[in-house]
């Protein structure tokens, strides 16, 4: 889950060249499947629609010397840990990117 947090940062932080707001937040919520949220939004450019939608997929960017692996593997990496991960987004405004994870209890 490090690198999870550590490529949506990098991404927040990518979108924002000239500086900017950077969001963590994290929550529990009444979801019993994924009750643990974590939230990493960014006052960036946000991400344009019919990209939205394929973000996820391996070798999808708009960086120039990207790779389009980043959200892939964290994707990945989420989903086998039984949660899912998607993206609210706004031109303009940013991105917001929720990450929703199970937990289990001590000694369970």
């Amino acid at each position: 889950m490090t690198q999870v947090l550590l490529n949506l940062v990098v991404n927040a932080l990518d979108a924002m060249p000239y500086g900017g707001h950077l969001h963590l937040a994290a929550r529990m919520t009444d979801d019993r499947q994924c009750p643990l949220e974590v939230a990493i939004g960014d006052s960036g450019c946000g991400i344009r629609p019919e990209l939205r939608e394929r973000i996820f997929e391996p070798f999808v960017t708009t960086k120039e010397h990207g790779t389009g692996l980043g959200l892939a593997i964290s994707a990945q990496i989420v989903r086998q840990h039984g949660g899912d991960i998607t993206v609210e987004s706004q031109a303009g405004v940013g991105s917001t990117f929720m990450v929703r994870l199970p937990v289990s209890k001590p000694g369970g």
